[in-house]
């Protein structure tokens, strides 16, 4: 018997939506890791890996300086369905897996570390696309930590 190699499927094609070289503006609101609100810029650039997973490459800059990088590797559990947010940063910490789901035309995935709960948010337009990161300390009152707005570079 021979056996049947796998195909991407409908939901490796919501992930694709993120695929290409994003820029726009970003609001980073008062928090503990940014006592103030400030604006920034942010670059994201991001490829499909053969269909199933998406990997994003992302620079923040405020005053033309780096003040933050991130490495995303994106991609669908084969048995739930469910879309996994794997995420290293210049912050150092371990990195982790935050799981979402797709619904209308935002993608939202979740996860929990000792620092409290966090959402990830990312509303598909036309061309353009909204990403929105929340953080919680009982998973039920969100406070914005940051809203980018993203189109085509």
């Amino acid at each position: 018997m021979e056996m049947q190699m796998p195909t991407p499927g409908p939901e490796h094609e919501i992930l694709a939506k993120m695929a290409g070289e994003w820029i726009g503006d970003e609001t980073m609101f008062a928090s503990a890791w940014c006592p103030e609100e400030k604006q920034s810029h942010g670059h994201l650039q991001t490829r499909v890996l053969d269909g199933f997973f998406v990997i994003s490459d992302y620079e923040q800059k405020m005053a033309d300086q780096i003040t933050f990088r991130g490495h995303g590797v994106y991609s669908v559990d084969p048995e739930s369905k469910e879309y996994l947010m794997y995420w290293f940063d210049s912050l150092g910490g371990a990195g982790g897996v935050a799981r979402g789901h797709y619904e209308g035309n935002q993608l939202t995935f979740l996860n929990t570390s000792p620092m409290g709960h966090h959402r990830y948010r990312y509303t598909f337009g036309d061309a353009s696309m909204r990403f929105e990161m929340a953080i919680s300390q009982d998973g039920e009152n969100w406070n914005d930590m940051m809203d980018a707005r993203y189109c085509p570079a």
